[in-house]
């Protein structure tokens, strides 16, 4: 039987089990892989944005193209994206502070 699967207990001993269990530790490693991953994919998209917005800024001042709304779409889509992964940086390195002041 899986312990994990006993929802609305409150019995300590029967959480303390769970917490040990196999299971609940590889999900947390699990998740907290998530966690990064979905964080490095976020820095990466910001990035392709970033890219893209200077590409566009160079089409336009070589005058390859004629659609400037091209460049305020890329300008916007990466200033978004930026002000977005700053705003989780900032939320990662509160949890970060508030776990470093956690006493043992």
């Amino acid at each position: 039987m899986d312990i994990a699967k006993l929802y609305n207990v409150t019995s300590p001993a029967i959480g303390a089990a769970e917490i040990n269990s196999p299971n609940f530790k590889a999900n947390a490693e699990k998740s907290f892989g998530t966690f990064l991953d979905a964080a490095m994919n976020q820095i990466n998209e910001t990035n392709g944005y970033l890219v893209k917005q200077e590409e566009e800024e160079m089409k336009l001042s070589l005058g390859l193209t004629d659609n400037a709304h091209d460049l305020t779409i890329a300008q916007a889509k990466a200033q978004t994206a930026l002000q977005y992964t700053v705003a989780l940086r900032d939320r990662f390195l509160e949890a970060y502070k508030e776990i470093i002041q956690i006493q043992i």
